[in-house]
């Protein structure tokens, strides 16, 4: 075990430091080969993560426990193609099933009626859904800003900036697009739509606390218009409400206060309206949702969170592993490639 660790400490080390050196001092045999030429769809994601970390050299047992923030980024080539008009105006089902929608808000399911569950939904957004074709991912107990230049050194590595179509997803998180304004500025910024999902249908719970129906009729109408691009609509019907209970734009609320989803609601739309035109994303074949990444953080999980796991903090530990398992999940190789290549002697450590 002790072997493994020191040797899992020495190339997530090693990984670390290659991250932080421009594409063109990168050693051309310890990473694999930049692509032939930009690809047509370029897709930059970005979300956070947590896991638990422990001080070092404190002696036997766990010491200063604490959850650490982690930085993710997935960096995605796909296929395009643009449309005439709007391909999918209409929800998707998915986000029209109680029990899906309360699953991605983490939340009891409202008791009502959802639409029957079909094939065609599922096949007619394959169909017209940009498709990954190759992945890298990063991920790093680094600051914000470190780690948007590490996505910048990665994206112009793969010739990500050079793609006739770009798109930068993330959530309203202020980090993120800060990333995006200092090295993406040229993608198209998109916010998340499930982020979206999340608070219009909390703020519909709220404002219609005593009637499920009505409340997952207001959801199903706010979720549409967003859906459509116009929430510019939905921003001042929460507004008048509000309005009406005495709360103004702004203001600093507990986190028990019965009102907040609302007030967070609008909050949230305001701010990242002008990243909420998915209608005319997708007309020009661009993805309106960060699902690869939310699907990636869980990877990225599964090898780093859990019951009793603590890694220590910084790199001999936390960051050593992080690097690891994000070359393990990358599509291009790169960990094989570097371990195949990697400099050194059997006989000498």
């Amino acid at each position: 075990m002790k072997t493994i660790e020191r040797v899992l400490h020495d190339v997530g080390s090693e990984l670390k430091s290659l991250r932080g050196c421009p594409p063109s001092r990168l050693p051309k045999s310890l990473v694999p080969p930049p692509p032939a030429g930009p690809p047509q769809l370029a897709v930059v994601m970005f979300d956070g993560g947590r896991m638990m970390t422990r001080q070092p050299e404190r002696g036997p047992g766990v010491h200063e426990q604490a959850w650490r923030e982690t930085k993710n980024a997935s960096l995605e080539s796909m296929t395009h193609q643009r449309h005439a008009e709007d391909p999918r105006p209409e929800l998707p089902l998915c986000f029209q099933e109680p029990e899906h929608v309360a699953e991605l808000v983490g939340t009891a399911a409202l008791p009502v009626p959802g639409p029957v569950k079909t094939t065609l939904d599922r096949a007619s957004a394959d169909d017209d859904h940009p498709q990954r074709l190759v992945r890298t991912c990063l991920s790093s107990l680094d600051n914000s800003k470190e780690f948007g230049l590490q996505m910048s050194r990665e994206a112009k590595r793969r010739c990500l900036d050079q793609a006739s179509q770009k798109a930068f997803i993330g959530d309203g998180l202020p980090a993120n697009w800060t990333i995006w304004k200092k090295h993406f500025r040229d993608f198209v910024p998109i916010l998340d739509f499930m982020h979206a999902v999340e608070y219009v249908y909390a703020a519909a719970i709220v404002i219609h606390a005593e009637n499920p129906l009505v409340a997952w009729a207001s959801y199903r109408q706010w979720a549409q218009l967003c859906w459509s691009g116009h929430v510019r609509e939905v921003i001042p019907e929460l507004l008048t409400w509000l309005d009406d209970h005495d709360l103004r734009p702004g203001q600093t609320l507990d986190e028990q206060h019965p009102h907040k989803a609302v007030h967070d609601a609008h909050r949230y739309l305001s701010n990242n309206a002008s990243r909420m035109n998915y209608a005319v994303y997708r007309t020009q074949g661009l993805p309106v949702t960060s699902a690869p990444m939310e699907s990636l953080v869980k990877q990225i999980n599964l090898r780093v969170k859990g019951t009793e796991m603590f890694w220590n903090d910084g790199l001999k530990g936390g960051e050593a592993i992080l690097q690891i398992r994000s070359a393990a999940l990358s599509d291009d190789g790169r960990l094989k490639t570097y371990l195949t290549h990697r400099p050194g002697c059997p006989y000498v450590r």
